[in-house]
C-alpha cells in the first residue's frame, strides 16, 4: 500500500464525567473520527488518506482536536459536520480550514 500523503490523526480521549478539563470524547471525538473513515471510504480515499484515532493531545477545552501531518495543520472544535469540508478543502485542495485552525503555540 503507498504511503498516504495526509495523515490525521482525531483525539477521542474519554475522560470520567465531570472532569474540569472536559475530553474530546465528550465532544464527538468518536464521531468525528467516523465520520473522517467513512469519507475516506465513500470518496475512495486510500492511498491519500489515513485516519488514527489517538488519546488527549492536550487541549481539551477546544476539543474536538485532531492533527493532520506531514504539514502539521491543528484543527479544534471539529464536528462530524466539518469533517466534508476539511476534506474536500485540505485533503483535496490541499488548503487546511481556516476557521478551525489551532495554534499549539498559544498553550505556552
Amino acid at each position: 500500500m503507498p504511503q498516504p500523503k495526509y495523515h490525521f490523526f482525531v483525539c477521542t480521549n474519554q475522560r470520567p464525567p465531570g472532569h474540569p478539563k472536559g475530553s474530546c470524547g465528550q465532544l464527538g471525538g468518536g464521531e468525528v473520527f467516523m465520520k473522517m473513515f467513512e469519507q475516506l471510504d465513500q470518496k475512495n480515499l486510500w492511498g491519500t488518506l489515513k485516519v488514527t484515532q489517538t488519546g488527549c493531545m492536550g487541549p481539551c477545552m477546544a476539543g474536538t482536536m485532531m492533527v493532520c501531518y506531514p504539514e502539521g495543520a491543528w484543527y479544534q472544535g471539529v464536528k462530524p459536520s466539518d469533517v466534508e469540508e476539511i476534506i474536500e478543502s485540505h485533503v483535496k485542495g490541499g488548503k487546511p480550514v481556516e476557521r478551525l485552525a489551532f495554534d499549539p503555540a498559544m498553550l505556552g
